[in-house]
């Protein structure tokens, strides 16, 4: 059971003064590949001084730009995501919710506070690996019929499953019939936007979170989408109140999704990146799978080969309900080869044993 009166933080990437404390190797010296973000972000253009002087104009179009890009009927601009995550349990139905056990954090411990009883799933590529989970999510089998609600991240993060359109249909369509709702993240979606559901979010019963931080390179802007039906947008848009996207990040944003040239080239540059990584640790004995973003290895060892790592000045994520890495993707040539040099000291040497 989760403790909702004084739950533990969920950990999360990007920790690099944890690794900095800790391993005593300064700032300058690690690669940071804890994130699943891509680390050539968008450029974003000189921002209007003004925008720092006046409220943010939630009147400014931006709604609109997010809802043709994403091929919404409409859109609700959020400070990420995460804060869309701490609205839902507000607006929706009391009932069980089905939560992956190796997916992004925030969605357990949001919905348990609130009341939910939280049941967790793993995928059929994790139902060997003994974790401990109250089912199995599979394609072609019905949900439990006692769920009323379901998260899944497509593609997930970490274990990089990615369901197609139609699966995920199917669910929304059991889901809807017991007046409950499916919730998708697409945060790394953008890469791969033939998986996305967004066009269909007219229907009552399903609700997707669009994320700028991973794809765009934009997470310190804290700008994200909640795309729904009418009437769970008015319920989120009433929860969200006024000014909650700052000025000069809805202006970052504006210009971001306005650039389809940038996307197609960086959706290029992202296969390609996310091949070479696969194949890097693949060459190192380690068993991958990948999306555009990170690669996921899971790893019964993680934890010392997270320290072998980081002895190197190699930050990467651990994850141990299911013991694995999560491993960004190198910014640059640089950093390539610190990654290369710091995979032959915790790889290598073991794998010649």
């Amino acid at each position: 059971m989760l403790d909702t009166a004084h739950p533990p933080l969920v950990p999360h990437g990007g920790n690099l003064g944890y690794a900095v404390r800790r391993y005593g190797i300064a700032r300058e010296h690690w690669i940071d590949l804890s994130t699943g973000i891509n680390p050539r972000g968008y450029p974003v253009p000189a921002i209007d001084p003004q925008a720092w002087l006046r409220l943010p104009d939630d009147d400014d179009g931006l709604e609109d730009i997010a809802a043709q890009h994403y091929g919404a009927s409409r859109a609700l601009a959020v400070a990420g995501t995460q804060a869309a995550i701490r609205m839902l349990p507000a607006i929706l139905p009391a009932g069980p919710i089905g939560v992956g056990l190796l997916t992004y954090g925030e969605y357990a411990p949001a919905f348990a506070q609130a009341g939910f009883r939280v049941e967790r799933f793993v995928t059929e590529v994790l139902a060997d690996s003994g974790a401990q989970a109250d089912f199995v999510l599979e394609p072609r089998r019905a949900l439990p019929t006692h769920l009323k609600h379901l998260v899944i991240v497509n593609p997930n993060n970490p274990g990089t499953e990615l369901f197609e359109p139609e699966v995920l249909l199917g669910w929304h369509r059991q889901l809807a019939a017991r007046g409950g709702t499916l919730i998708v993240d697409e945060a790394f979606v953008e890469a791969v936007p033939g998986f996305s559901v967004a066009s269909q979010v007219d229907v009552e019963g399903l609700i997707v979170l669009r994320s700028i931080g991973k794809f765009f390179g934009m997470a310190g802007a804290r700008a994200g989408f909640v795309l729904a039906s009418a009437s769970v947008d008015r319920a989120m848009r009433h929860a969200r109140g006024p000014w909650t996207v700052a000025g000069p990040a809805r202006a970052a944003v504006r210009a971001a999704l306005l650039d389809g040239g940038w996307q197609r080239e960086t959706r290029t540059y992202l296969a390609e990146a996310s091949a070479r990584l696969a194949s890097r640790l693949t060459q190192h004995g380690l068993s991958v799978r990948h999306t555009p973003f990170f690669a996921w290895v899971c790893d019964a060892d993680a934890e010392r080969r997270q320290d072998a790592l980081a002895r190197h000045g190699v930050w990467v994520r651990r994850f141990d309900v299911v013991p694995g890495l999560r491993f960004g993707l190198p910014a640059d040539e640089l950093a390539w080869d610190k990654l290369d040099a710091a995979l032959r000291a915790a790889c290598d040497k073991e794998n010649a044993r």
